[in-house]
């Protein structure tokens, strides 16, 4: 079986590392630079809590992946098991909170539940008029320049093929499989994997699985480096869209969210706007209000695929023999990575799937 992955972001990547450890030949073709799409704009969470209930079990054989990253990868990639705090501000928000826990618990996710006082014991400084707070002591975070080459290089010393700067790729359809056309010359394979983000969609629609995708940047930033306080990830439970913040060991604060995500035109290149940084900087001091004079050095954005469902697109084509898709993770995909990768070659590998993904099956949109 010769295998193409089509786009070198975080999904690309570690589909063709799992399927190379698994002995398949996979070739990874990227129209750009690796890595350089929208997991490198990501926030870099590694969180379970507030996600689409079908998506934990997914998100749990990601965990365990992510535990393991090292060790797979040959490097450090960050990861740091820190935990997920995620803050209260309102009772709405509370109860919202009370019916993820009760609803998630059946899938394997477990939240300590905390009160103010304890918030101030075991996280002082975060949150103070906080009025509760979720914790999953299991989460944290990884860094996102880092992850999608060590995933890129350990697949190509597992024997895969890394295509970059091949341009805008032109595929068909063959008796034999696929023939995949680019500037680096064209390639054949039994079977096509769809990892192309928010291009996704283009591909499916030249087989004729047309699906509601959108594409926006979500809006980031990042502060000077401060010394070493916040070990979670932080976040809010929240009626609109609430900011969240991440420390990293050299002391910079980066945050997000607090604003609508910016809509990206055709280019595909999403744009930062400068606009609503007052209204974001406002809720992450809500956080964590030693930050209100610390200095911004970046701000950024990138482009990322949304669907009407807020669950991405994955699994096995529903109109073509050897397609697969794993694309449109609506900004919350970077946990999401390795199990994605880890299930998609075990798909190809074998027909099934341990970890149940029907619910993101792209044949929901068929009708």
């Amino acid at each position: 079986m010769q295998v193409i992955v089509l786009g070198g972001g975080l999904m690309g990547s570690a589909t063709a590392f799992f399927l190379a450890r698994r002995g398949i030949r996979v070739r990874l073709i990227e129209r750009g630079h690796v890595g350089a799409g929208a997991t490198v704009a990501s926030f870099g969470n590694i969180r379970r809590t507030g996600r689409v209930l079908e998506q934990l079990p997914l998100a749990k054989r990601s965990l365990d992946l992510w535990s393991r990253a090292e060790e797979l990868l040959g490097r450090d990639v960050e990861f740091r098991a820190t935990g997920h705090l995620r803050l209260i501000f309102d009772e709405a928000s509370r109860a919202d909170m009370l019916r993820f826990a009760e609803a998630a618990r059946p899938w394997g996710l477990e939240l300590d539940q905390l009160e103010p006082a304890e918030i101030r014991r075991r996280f002082p400084g975060l949150g103070p008029s906080a009025i509760g707070a979720s914790f999953s002591p299991r989460d944290g975070s990884a860094n996102p320049r880092l992850v999608v080459p060590a995933f890129a290089d350990a697949a190509s010393r597992a024997g895969a093929e890394i295509i970059a700067h091949a341009g805008e790729p032109r595929i068909e359809k063959t008796e034999a499989g696929f023939k995949v056309r680019t500037t680096q010359g064209s390639f054949g394979a039994d079977v096509l994997v769809n990892c192309a983000g928010a291009w996704g969609a283009e591909i499916a629609r030249h087989f004729g699985e047309p699906v509601p995708l959108t594409a926006h940047g979500p809006q980031m930033g990042v502060t000077e480096p401060l010394p070493h306080r916040i070990l979670p990830v932080v976040g809010i439970w929240s009626q609109d869209s609430g900011a969240y913040l991440r420390q990293v060991e050299r002391g910079n604060v980066v945050f997000g969210g607090g604003v609508p995500r910016v809509p990206v035109a055709g280019t595909g290149f999403a744009q930062y706007d400068p606009a609503g940084l007052a209204v974001q900087l406002a809720k992450v001091v809500q956080l964590c209000p030693a930050l209100a004079d610390v200095t911004i050095i970046r701000q950024w954005s990138g482009c990322e695929g949304y669907l009407s469902d807020m669950l991405p697109v994955m699994g096995a084509s529903g109109s073509t023999p050897g397609l697969f898709h794993a694309f449109g993770f609506c900004g919350h995909g970077f946990q999401l990575g390795p199990g994605v990768g880890d299930t998609m070659a075990e798909l190809i590998a074998t027909g099934t799937s341990a970890t149940p993904i029907a619910a993101m099956s792209i044949a929901r949109f068929a009708a």
